[in-house]
């Protein structure tokens, strides 16, 4: 799949929680409540909804390959939505940070988790694992293996079909997204 997605999937997943947080808001004031404290901080300016694109490092560390990702689609998403990074042994996503001048621009809006328990599992890893016909027991839940099998996902064969497209749900998105 084209990395361009997930600039795309960022600006469609903000513009859902958005609708869904003003269509909240509109009903708040088409129907008050007697007074309340909940009223009270709803007279307060609203809060808009944020959204952040969870990541592991590894994924962090694809900014910089080149031809990967289009340097405007990752500025937009440091830079209007952020990233929570967790850490993967082996990799120090703060050195990554403070080494590309895009990302050290807006690290404000990059968080860094550090595990305490150290999980290697990573989704760029189980979908190699599938792509390659390994077995990913274990590692995900048997619902998401089943799902996967059940709609042919992340298969050799669907990864060389797909390749170099944009998949039918992005492109749906991009055409009725207005930013």
């Amino acid at each position: 799949m084209d990395r361009d997605s997930e600039s795309i999937k960022c600006r469609h997943h903000y513009n859902e929680a958005l609708r869904a947080f003003q269509s909240k808001e509109f009903m708040r004031n088409k129907h008050p409540t007697e007074s309340s404290t909940e009223d009270s901080l709803s007279c307060q300016d609203p809060v808009l909804p944020e959204l952040k694109l969870l990541c592991g490092a590894d994924l962090l560390q694809t900014f910089k390959t080149p031809n990967l990702w289009k340097e405007e689609d990752i500025k937009e998403i440091v830079e209007k939505f952020g990233l929570v990074c967790i850490s993967r042994a082996g990799s120090d996503p703060s050195q990554f940070i403070q080494e590309s001048d895009l990302l050290s621009k807006f690290q404000h809006n990059i968080f860094l988790v550090r595990e305490w328990i150290q999980n290697e599992i990573s989704a760029t890893q189980i979908r190699s694992a599938l792509c390659r016909g390994l077995s990913v027991k274990y590692l995900i839940p048997d619902s998401v293996i089943a799902y996967i099998a059940q709609h042919n996902v992340y298969t050799a064969e669907s990864e060389r079909s797909n390749e170099g497209q944009l998949l039918q749900p992005f492109r749906l998105q991009n055409t009725t997204i207005n930013l």
